[in-house]
């Protein structure tokens, strides 16, 4: 499992006092790029990558200005061509999960705009973060 901490702006709160939604979908998408960087396969790099193919999200608990949180992401399948990832979006101070997403990616060669299989060895580091 990946954390990263995520630092919650200002403009992040809305009328309501609370992190928006839409702001939230943010912060897993920074999750997301974090764990795979980590992974060794950076978003901006390299002909293989992978790209969202279905996601939901449920939201559990609001997220306030001064709350300190984390984005957890964690592979929960690999298969041929996708991978099945789970995010947690954490009150580091309470332990309150506020929102989990879950996601599926499929895997895409850049050089011929078709899907591709995960690479064995990728797999390998996946299940391993």
């Amino acid at each position: 499992m990946h954390t990263l901490p995520i630092q919650i702006r200002f403009n992040d709160v809305d009328q309501m006092g609370h992190v928006n939604n839409t702001v939230i979908m943010e912060y897993f998408d920074l999750g997301k790029s974090a764990f795979f960087t980590a992974a060794g396969i950076p978003p901006e790099q390299g002909d293989f990558t992978v790209m969202i193919v279905h996601f939901e999200v449920d939201f559990t608990s609001q997220i306030r200005y001064h709350d300190k949180i984390a984005v957890t992401t964690a592979v929960k399948r690999i298969g041929n061509k996708s991978i099945a990832v789970e995010q947690h979006i954490i009150n580091q101070e309470s332990g309150v999960d506020c929102a989990v997403c879950r996601t599926v990616m499929a895997g895409y060669c850049r050089s011929t705009h078709s899907s591709a299989a995960i690479p064995e060895n990728l797999k390998e580091i996946l299940l391993n973060q």
